[in-house]
């Protein structure tokens, strides 16, 4: 996260591109309810915080809207391959 933020700080583009993610997310947030005078998430538009959440929104806006948020799910292993993460006991209905 601190090379990320320090990268914001050199790189135009990136800041930019950045600041364009943290427009979307609040766009988009706006719409479920508008939260006046309320931050951000992850730390943008000027820093990174929080990891998760600048990858949920790269999840939930689709790639090359968060530019960090994508890079931070790249770095992730694909462990949803191996099947689901948690199994739940079959319901009499479904046996």
């Amino acid at each position: 996260m601190k090379e990320m933020t320090e990268r914001l700080a050199a790189d135009p583009e990136l800041a930019a591109a950045y600041r364009a993610a943290h427009e979307d997310y609040i766009r988009r947030r706006d719409e479920i309810e508008e939260l006046k005078n309320f931050p951000s998430a992850g730390g943008m538009p000027d820093r990174v915080k929080c990891l998760h959440v600048l990858v949920a929104h790269s999840l939930a806006a689709g790639p090359g809207v968060n530019p960090l948020g994508d890079e931070a799910l790249a770095m992730l292993p694909e462990w949803w391959r191996k099947g689901a993460c948690v199994t739940l006991p079959a319901k009499e209905d479904d046996r």
